[in-house]
């Protein structure tokens, strides 16, 4: 049922026609069971009462799902907790779902298997009582959490395998003692915020709008601390140095996605993208390597406007690559100088992407929306650069053996003018 927003009056009647179905959906299950319970809402003149009045039929012997999900105008909400934590659904809900209210466990839940919390007031000792006196926890995904500075997951749990931690920004640690853990998305560099025994993550995703300096760290530090490490997605907001050829090796990581990515100008015009062969030379059975670079202005050497030769790296061999690619691909020297040294020294390559401009397409026949996503001319223009720079220095190497894509400027909306 859609809402008019437009107009006040109409909005207020199709909100609380809405709230009234729903009140008679669940007074027509005082007799039934719940299995699962989600209530999405995001409008306005709500009481929540109502809601309360829901959740004590909802939440009976037998239910496993409930989902609360409110805007933030009903942020106030107070969950009820004496209905989980003293009444007869205690034992069942294996998945608990809650987003923009005030929650206070004082216990645990015996089945509880998936934890996600939104935009909520919660304490860091609260949610600890909670995850502490839930064994049987699996998941637990944490967004906007932002009274939380300490997260402790303790050792008893031991089927727990999967944290995703986003912008509660008052976290500082993060206590793992969990010690199956292999699953960890995170939106901060782990320089700087520890998540404790790390030895099992076998998948770590890691991305943060302002921390710098990531791939430095991950390069360095990650061989020692995540050995067993088997996909690795990173991004940087700007690195300071160069990849660095350090001892330590990734002897299990099969998936590297790197994302370089700055809002407005150009990503650290000193970085040197062909240092990120010692991130591949690091990783010895690396099947796909994909590199992604987000700005609005090129400020590295061009390749076309320095005429000496490439750099080569005799010796540095990647037999296990299979697959590479390139997205926001560029003419800046040191981004052809990697391409090559990829196409000459990955003996198992068998396809190689680039792609000149981000959100772009090829062909007009590849339009459904009408029109591309828009792309400053500055870009614009150094796509075509990008493009002169494959035909130039790229092309020729590929073996028979490889597929090349290339990715062009779109004819309709990426014109040089």
């Amino acid at each position: 049922m859609g809402l008019n927003c437009w107009d006040p009056i109409s909005y207020k009647k199709n909100c609380q026609t809405f709230i009234d179905r729903v009140d008679r959906i669940m007074k027509n299950h005082l007799a039934i069971g719940v299995k699962r319970f989600k209530f999405q809402y995001y409008g306005s003149y709500f009481r929540t009462s109502k809601l309360n009045s829901w959740l004590r039929t909802a939440v009976t012997p037998g239910i496993e799902e409930l989902e609360i999900s409110l805007g933030y105008k009903q942020a106030k909400y107070n969950f009820p907790c004496p209905l989980l934590f003293a009444g007869s659904g205690r034992n069942s809900i294996r998945s608990l779902h809650l987003s923009a209210c005030a929650f206070h466990p004082v216990a645990g839940l015996g089945s509880l298997t998936r934890l996600y919390l939104s935009n909520m007031h919660i304490l860091g000792d609260e949610l600890r009582c909670l995850i502490s006196n839930s064994f049987a926890l699996e998941e637990l995904y944490l967004t906007n959490c932002r009274q939380i500075i300490c997260l402790e997951v303790p050792c008893q749990l031991r089927r727990f395998v999967k944290l995703e931690v986003f912008y509660c920004s008052k976290l500082k640690v993060i206590e793992n003692k969990a010690p199956n853990l292999c699953t960890v998305a995170i939106d901060s560099d782990v320089a700087c915020v520890s998540i404790g025994d790390s030895l099992q993550v076998k998948d770590l995703e890691m991305f943060c709008e302002v921390e710098f300096n990531i791939v430095y760290h991950a390069r360095a530090k990650f061989p020692a601390s995540m050995p067993n490490l088997e996909t690795l997605s990173i991004a940087s907001a700007g690195e300071m140095f160069s990849t660095p050829s350090v001892p330590g090796k990734f002897l299990h990581l099969k998936h590297l996605d790197i994302c370089l990515e700055v809002t407005s100008g150009a990503f650290s015009p000193n970085y040197d993208y062909f240092s990120l062969l010692f991130f591949l030379d690091a990783c010895s059975i690396l099947e796909t390597f994909r590199l992604e670079v987000v700005q609005t202005r090129m400020k590295h050497d061009s390749v076309l406007e320095d005429p000496s030769g490439l750099r080569q790296m005799p010796g540095h061999r990647h037999d296990s690559i299979k697959k590479v690619d390139i997205t926001g691909f560029c003419s800046a020297k040191s981004m052809v100088e990697l391409t090559c040294h990829i196409l000459e020294n990955a003996t198992s390559l068998k396809c190689l992407t680039l792609d000149t401009i981000l959100y772009g397409y090829e062909h007009l026949s590849d339009h459904k929306y009408g029109k591309c996503p828009r792309i400053g001319k500055h870009m614009i223009a150094e796509a075509h650069k990008a493009l002169a720079a494959i035909e130039r220095y790229v092309v020729g190497k590929v073996p028979s053996t490889v597929k090349l894509n290339v990715m062009k400027p779109c004819s309709r909306c990426h014109v040089l003018k």
